[in-house]
């Protein structure tokens, strides 16, 4: 059984091509590919996500819900052995992640069409400003 939750993620299973950019590395072209799949027959959703450059680690998140609380949270892990949760939630046209903390507060909101999804991150280091973080735009394979 599909966690009832987790239905407006439908749109988003399958693979996408990811094409970016960081305002720490304003000449790199950030190209690469994300997936969203089923996993436990619908229980959860996995992200599986790469960037073809050696400053962005691939990294793979997976999505879950407290039903009683109607909530939602993204659990994350990349190669660099970074593990994170983040808050989430999701409707029809547009997922959100975040993560307050005292060194490194992370904010993204993905807007969801059926062909196209275009993210854009925020972040903040050490309680300062929010500043621009890893932007994207995936298109469906």
């Amino acid at each position: 059984m599909r966690n009832p939750y987790l239905k407006p993620f439908e749109t988003l299973v399958g693979k996408w091509q990811t094409t970016g950019s960081h305002p720490y590395f304003p000449d790199a072209e950030l190209t690469g590919r994300v997936s969203f799949e089923w996993i436990e027959d619908g229980a959860f959703v996995m992200m599986r996500s790469e960037i073809d450059h050696p400053q962005f680690p691939d990294g793979m998140a997976i999505f879950g819900s407290d039903d009683e609380a109607r909530t939602c949270n993204m659990v994350y892990f990349d190669e660099r052995g970074v593990s994170r949760i983040y808050e989430a939630s999701i409707t029809e046209s547009q997922l959100k992640w975040w993560r307050d903390d005292s060194h490194l507060s992370q904010r993204f909101t993905m807007a969801i069409t059926k062909d196209n999804l275009v993210t854009s991150g925020e972040m903040s280091r050490d309680g300062g400003e929010w500043e621009k973080d890893l932007s994207q735009t995936y298109k469906k394979l």
